[in-house]
């Protein structure tokens, strides 16, 4: 299997005729969170794999406020966006799994941070069963020996607010969008999108600013999700927005499913706890183009754009039913039986085939082929399944014939046959991280995965694990990375770092 994997991933590449490939004319843009094929690759970029705070760094710059989102970058511009706001008074304490004044019980101003650090062994930003069983422990001594799940005594679980609910937010965020000059570091401007005190709060490991811009090179297209969608012309002039209205997400833990150009539509996922929809809206205008109600609860996916047989279809995986809806008037092409609850991982595609999984509540991942039509469930259109190794939050990549998804958030990384799901390996310890968020990048024959403590593994491209350099930055990590040129982008809670040997 070790043959000429340059020329096997170009052939791919251009069997599969994704899309968002037509957005670039040339190799050196990123266009959306997955770069310019929309899969993770990074072709024709060489960058360095070793690095720390000290060597190869071309620039550092801070970044105010806080936010995940991954990213884009045209020409000599990097596009990133923020929410300024204060963070502990945002986040919602009942959301976590394990969380104070959630299940745990406990009281409602109790440090989620403090109790993150201290509990959060394995620094997948959730608490497993051991790590429970710990805090559950601290909490009984903390009351003096009163045990049990729920709140406070004569309190229900949730501080009074009952299992689940929903924090109230009381800090006025500012949403941002920051334009960096590639080359130097310096910012260019910043845009004051909105300024509004949001309804919900999120997920301490998530942010107001979660979600990823995409761009065609004319536009910039920026989801805040229930604060609205913005287009803005390259230099930060508004165009249009956009009131979709207020998202209803689970337990509160926040948005974040970015935004995804198709054609001359740009296609909004807004999967929630009341009626969950997908909604095309011209990206010129802004104008609401189709709407389609959609049978799910919420979930975190992006959409992935793909042409088949001339016509676009916008792929979303879901834990009812994965759906390709027609970009053009958003009829459903196919569908097949769902993931597990949370869907947050976007497909992938390549050998004629979409990848799809998850990895919250159980394990799915899934191979169904891109020529389907009605509802294939069960049948020979999904070419292969497995209940394991399938990730939480980080998406999948495919390179050539090689699938390789990360465990969860946790830091194992598993490789498959992408034809057959034949396992090539699984549960190989990426040493040196502590949870996985951030999706792989394949650059120059590596894959390179970081994770949340700042440290990246950057790993063959090959049927055989293989470590060639473990690096790490004074920043924790959520996004995913970026490679141009000889140029890696990694966006930090703090910092965007410029990573290069030049």
């Amino acid at each position: 299997m070790m043959r000429s994997r340059s020329f096997l991933l170009f052939s791919t590449l251009l069997l599969t005729c994704s899309h968002s490939e037509l957005f670039a004319d040339g190799r050196e843009n990123w266009p959306n969170w997955r770069g310019t094929t929309g899969q993770g690759h990074a072709p024709g970029a060489t960058p360095p794999t070793d690095w720390s705070e000290d060597s190869n760094i071309k620039w550092k710059t801070a970044i105010p406020g806080l936010g995940f989102s991954t990213p884009v970058v045209w020409e000599d511009t990097i596009y990133l966006l923020t929410a300024l706001g204060d963070e502990n008074a945002a986040t919602n304490p009942t959301a976590q799994r394990g969380g104070p004044g959630g299940r745990l019980g406990g009281p409602a101003g109790f440090d989620r941070e403090a109790i993150m650090k201290e509990f959060d062994k394995d620094g997948d930003g959730e608490l497993n069963k051991e790590e429970r069983n710990a805090l559950r422990a601290e909490m009984r001594s903390r009351r003096g020996g009163q045990g049990g799940l729920g709140g406070q005594r004569g309190q229900p679980p949730g501080g009074g607010r009952g299992r689940g609910g929903h924090a109230a937010v009381v800090a006025k965020q500012q949403f941002k969008v920051v334009a960096i000059d590639r080359n130097s570091g310096e910012v260019k401007w910043e845009k004051l999108t909105v300024e509004a005190t949001p309804h919900e709060g999120h997920h301490p490991t998530n942010t107001f600013a979660s979600y990823s811009p995409v761009t065609d090179g004319e536009h910039l297209y920026v989801s805040f999700g229930s604060r609205g969608i913005y287009c803005y012309d390259m230099d930060g002039n508004l165009i249009w927005d956009k009131d979709l209205g207020d998202m209803r997400t689970r337990v509160g833990f926040g948005e974040g499913s970015s935004p995804a150009l198709a054609g001359e539509h740009l296609i909004v996922l807004w999967d929630q706890e009341d009626q969950s929809f997908i909604v095309a809206l011209d990206k010129k205008s802004g104008e609401e183009v189709w709407r389609k109600n959609r049978d799910e609860r919420t979930s975190w996916t992006t959409p992935v754009i793909q042409e088949v047989n001339g016509k676009l279809q916008a792929i979303v995986a879901g834990t009812n039913a994965t759906r390709s809806y027609a970009a053009e008037t958003g009829d459903i092409i196919w569908e097949t039986a769902g993931l597990t609850a949370n869907v947050i991982p976007t497909p992938v595609v390549g050998h004629g085939n979409v990848y799809v999984a998850s990895g919250y509540q159980g394990r799915s991942i899934q191979a169904i082929k891109l020529s389907a039509k009605g509802d294939v469930s069960g049948s020979e259109d999904v070419v292969w399944q497995v209940s394991h190794s399938a990730p939480y939050v980080p998406s999948p990549v495919l390179s050539g014939d090689y699938l390789y998804l990360t465990k969860g958030n946790d830091a194992y990384l598993a490789c498959f046959d992408a034809k057959t799901g034949e396992v090539i390996y699984r549960d190989e310890l990426l040493e040196g991280l502590r949870g996985v968020y951030a999706s792989p990048l394949v650059a120059n024959g590596y894959i390179y995965i970081v994770g949340r403590q700042g440290t990246t593994v950057v790993l063959k491209d090959s049927e055989t694990y293989e470590v060639v350099g473990t690096n790490k930055l004074d920043d924790q990590i959520d996004a995913s990375p970026v490679a141009l040129g000889g140029d890696l982008f990694i966006r930090g809670h703090n910092h965007l770092y410029c990573i290069s040997e030049n």
